[in-house]
């Protein structure tokens, strides 16, 4: 009996090593997928997230939106918004690029879930970096601040994360029904994020009868709550992190169910009609 429980726990731990050694690789392919050059990939990726901060920086300095920011570093309230508002939209197109048609999956090991993990993965690790990298610079070069619960603030950002891996699920399980369409939908969603983020203002000075146009989004809970742990003197009192963490845990389970069945649906002919 002990033999046969050895033998099992040997192939168990064979495969786990097999399917883990396989997400890295697929994750350091999707890092790296931009450009050969791992390094010069990761540099163009925080350059891009700088430009972002930089962009929202002057844009909310311009419409003379700084006064309904909060009380503190307007430079710490920007990458609050920025940061959580780049860290869900990288990880939807991450993970909803790798359909059932994906040319990787032509390789015997790698499957579907393998991809939309290596995908999340890869984005995670890059906005990672870019947030290291940046905050840094900030701090240093533009006005050092002090964040006030960096736990609960990294505890958003991984929110954030998850929520744009779970909406990300749902537009990969209904693209090979509708390519086209769903890549629009994709587009005009990460395009209402520019609002309805709420990261160019503050949830605490919405009126309510405005609020409820923003309370269906997980991105707004979670840009919300990492200001009030970020801020000493802001409290939120409108949104909630369960929220987004329940919604996203309800729509990766019902993507995974869709993705299964258009898995089972989809043919190699559909792609190539679009």
């Amino acid at each position: 009996m002990s033999v046969v429980q050895n033998s099992s726990f040997s192939r168990v731990a064979m495969g786990g090593f097999e399917f883990f050694t396989l997400v890295y690789h697929t994750t350091v392919r999707e890092v790296r997928k931009s450009n050969g050059n791992a390094v010069q990939a990761l540099l163009m990726e925080v350059l891009q997230a700088a430009m972002v901060v930089i962009f929202f920086y002057v844009m909310i300095t311009f419409l003379g939106l700084r006064g309904v920011a909060v009380r503190g570093s307007f430079i710490l309230y920007v990458l609050t918004g920025v940061f959580l508002y780049m860290t869900h939209n990288k990880a939807i197109s991450a993970v909803s690029g790798g359909g059932p048609v994906n040319p990787m999956l032509q390789h015997a090991p790698v499957t579907t879930f393998m991809m939309i993990v290596s995908g999340a993965l890869a984005s995670l690790y890059v906005q990672i970096l870019a947030v290291l990298v940046i905050t840094f610079v900030a701090n240093v070069l533009i006005e050092p601040f002090t964040v006030y619960n960096l736990r609960r603030v990294a505890l958003c950002f991984f929110v954030a994360w998850f929520s744009g891996v779970a909406i990300g699920i749902i537009f990969l399980s209904l693209r090979p029904f509708a390519p086209s369409t769903i890549k629009i939908i994709e587009q005009i969603y990460k395009r209402a994020n520019m609002i309805f983020s709420g990261k160019m203002f503050l949830a605490n000075k919405l009126p309510s009868s405005t609020l409820v146009f923003f309370t269906w989004n997980p991105l707004f809970h979670t840009i919300d709550q990492s200001r009030g742990a970020a801020f000493v003197n802001y409290t939120a009192h409108h949104t909630t992190l369960d929220y987004a963490i329940y919604l996203s845990l309800v729509l990766i389970c019902v993507g995974m169910m869709l993705e299964h069945f258009s898995r089972n649906t989809v043919s190699e002919s559909w792609s190539r009609r679009q």
